[in-house]
């Protein structure tokens, strides 16, 4: 009778060394999929995050206040984001000189570097503005548009963000016109 319990005991201990072994695996991919959601969901928050700053700034200039300081305010309400060290703004006023966009003003503070897919502004030799297709019946002839950029880093803070890295850009950019 004692040797049959300890056959029972030893095979109820196997069985529980085969269970954690199945259980480790599924553990593996909940984690991978629990980290993945997490540093996407930022991802998808910082995005929506300068979709409404990049609104902002473009609000505000158009309601005559200077790029400078519609910048400025964009950085600082982006303070959720660092943007001042982890970010660029450019505002950029366009004007429709008979038909053709001219880029009249431009003001950049940040510190990442990147280009404005705008167009740059030089003060001696008008700029032509690229602006979306849908663009051209906006802004009229003698109206200006003002489009504010704003590049962001982005980097995961899951042990998997380096898997993370090669689904998601490293600097997220968002656009908006008024």
């Amino acid at each position: 009778m004692a040797s049959m319990i300890c056959k029972q005991s030893r095979k109820r201990a196997g069985e529980r060394g085969q269970a954690l072994l199945e259980l480790l695996p599924v553990i593996v991919v909940m984690l991978t999929l629990t980290f993945a959601v997490i540093d996407f969901s930022r991802a998808i928050w910082q995005v929506e995050v300068l979709t409404g700053l990049t609104r902002e700034g473009s609000n505000l200039a158009s309601r005559n206040t200077p790029l400078t300081d519609s910048a400025t305010a964009v950085i600082n309400d982006g303070a959720v984001l660092n943007l001042a060290s982890n970010g660029l703004v450019i505002i950029t006023s366009v004007q429709n000189v008979s038909g053709s966009f001219v880029i009249t003003g431009q003001y950049s503070t940040g510190s990442i570097s990147a280009v404005s897919k705008i167009g740059t502004y030089n003060p001696t030799v008008p700029a032509t503005a690229t602006l979306p297709a849908t663009t051209p019946v906006i802004p009229q002839a003698g109206d200006t548009v003002y489009v504010t950029e704003i590049f962001s880093r982005f980097s995961p803070i899951t042990p998997l963000g380096a898997f993370v890295s090669y689904a998601m850009p490293s600097v997220l950019y968002d656009v908006a016109y008024f």
